[in-house]
């Protein structure tokens, strides 16, 4: 019997991520590029159609991603207003990225400080230039129910 797609698991044995938040951005380039540059998102595709950003897929390095494109109000059957994501990601080194992203110069606006949750989890949030709410922290979420 052959693995589809979503059953094959990636380089670390983790599945390969099946559910993808997907945006929409004024300026898309500009966008994946804080994301890449700033952020520290990987760049895995981008396509460029017409002068815009067909769809472009951002890994995050310890797993998932998200899916983006420039903003086209015609496509009104999927058409995601700029600004409107709320994002949580999970990372094992929130401080690394705090101090990173709270850096003289990065240019980054934090929305909440850095701190431990009662829940356990250490996190922070930012906004992104398209206004998009991002927040890193710890929280991998409760464990999953046995079938």
């Amino acid at each position: 019997m052959s693995e589809s797609a979503s059953e094959t698991p990636s380089a670390d044995g983790r599945p390969a991520p099946t559910v993808w938040p997907t945006l929409q951005a004024h300026d898309a380039p500009a966008l994946i590029d804080f994301l890449v540059d700033t952020v520290g998102f990987e760049r895995t595709a981008v396509y460029e159609d017409g002068g815009k950003v067909a769809h472009a897929q951002l890994d995050w390095p310890e797993g998932g991603g998200i899916m983006l494109g420039s903003y086209d109000p015609e496509h009104k059957q999927w058409s995601v207003e700029p600004g409107t994501l709320g994002a949580y990601v999970v990372t094992e080194r929130v401080d690394e990225l705090y101090e990173r992203l709270t850096a003289p110069g990065s240019g980054v606006r934090i929305l909440r400080e850095i701190e431990d949750q009662p829940y356990g989890s250490r996190e922070f949030a930012i906004t992104d230039p398209e206004g998009n709410k991002w927040s890193f922290g710890t929280y991998r979420g409760a464990p999953r129910r046995s079938a």
